[in-house]
């Protein structure tokens, strides 16, 4: 005979099915438009505490699942979920495929749908992740670097994989080349000690070189004065955005790896590497 469907059994079979491991595809509560998928260590299952990494996906968001599963044993072994969250492209029915990027798009605020997320898994697990990292590459690397400059304090590690587009800390220019108008447009003031105290990793390969789709020209959607000036190509983009790091007192461990073009599962040990490092320190103390 089959478990009734809300038994304690037909429950805990379901929740080991969808909730554990390689989690279903949710929508977020506070706003169905978005969606996520987790990996979560199946000792959650049996109360364990466990830290979480937020993996955010570039331009295609087929690299959402790459990374959720890309990071599975990593999070199985070092006592880590994985977050995935999905913006999709066109989401106000545009077409439009980077808002996310940029942390604003019409009325949404990415940050706060990602946010929102992590509030909503924390509860959902029973676990403390007022504090998490995050990971992205290409159009990831733009989300990451961008909210770890709007909140620093919700994060205890940041890795940015090659995004095409860096936002340097110039007070002298407005978003998203610069933070001049930081609070007049996010009602967020720049906390430049938080970030300092961030442990920040950057990634890019060497041969990372192609431009077509990452250099800005007048009348494109994110065209704006200074677009270009931090560099033509992506490692000259990165290190710039080291260098704007570096200078506001952040340590940013830069790796430029030999013979790697844009390609984002070749960084993964890298990145796994960094957090395992964070993650020993942090827990030691």
């Amino acid at each position: 005979m089959s478990d009734a469907p809300n038994s304690p059994e037909a429950v805990a079979r379901a929740r080991a099915l969808y909730d554990l491991g390689n989690t279903s595809i949710f929508a977020s509560k506070a706003d169905p438009r978005f969606h996520y998928t987790l990996y979560v260590p199946p000792a959650v299952g049996k109360g364990a505490k466990v830290e979480l990494l937020v993996a955010v996906h570039g331009s295609s968001r087929t690299s959402f699942l790459e990374f959720r599963d890309g990071f599975a044993e990593f999070g199985r072994w070092n006592n880590v979920a994985i977050l995935c969250p999905v913006f999709p492209t066109g989401v106000l029915g545009d077409g439009a495929s980077s808002g996310y990027k940029y942390m604003q798009e019409g009325d949404i605020r990415y940050d706060q749908v990602l946010l929102a997320m992590v509030e909503e898994v924390a509860a959902k697990y029973q676990q403390d992740w007022q504090r998490f990292a995050m990971f992205g590459f290409s159009g990831g690397g733009h989300f990451t670097h961008r909210f770890a400059i709007l909140h620093p304090e919700t994060l205890w590690a940041a890795s940015i994989g090659a995004p095409g587009s860096v936002t340097l800390l110039d007070p002298e220019r407005d978003w998203w080349v610069g933070i001049r108008d930081l609070e007049a447009r996010f009602g967020i003031r720049f906390d430049q000690d938080a970030l300092a105290r961030l442990p920040v990793q950057m990634l890019v390969g060497d041969a990372d070189l192609e431009t077509w789709e990452i250099t800005h020209k007048p009348g494109g959607r994110y065209w704006m004065e200074g677009a270009n000036d931090a560099g033509r190509t992506r490692p000259e983009r990165i290190k710039a955005l080291a260098a704007s790091f570096e200078k506001a007192g952040v340590k940013v461990q830069l790796e430029v790896v030999p013979g790697v073009s844009h390609d984002r599962m070749k960084v993964l040990g890298r990145v796994k590497d960094f957090l395992a490092g964070v993650l020993t320190t942090m827990r030691a103390r």
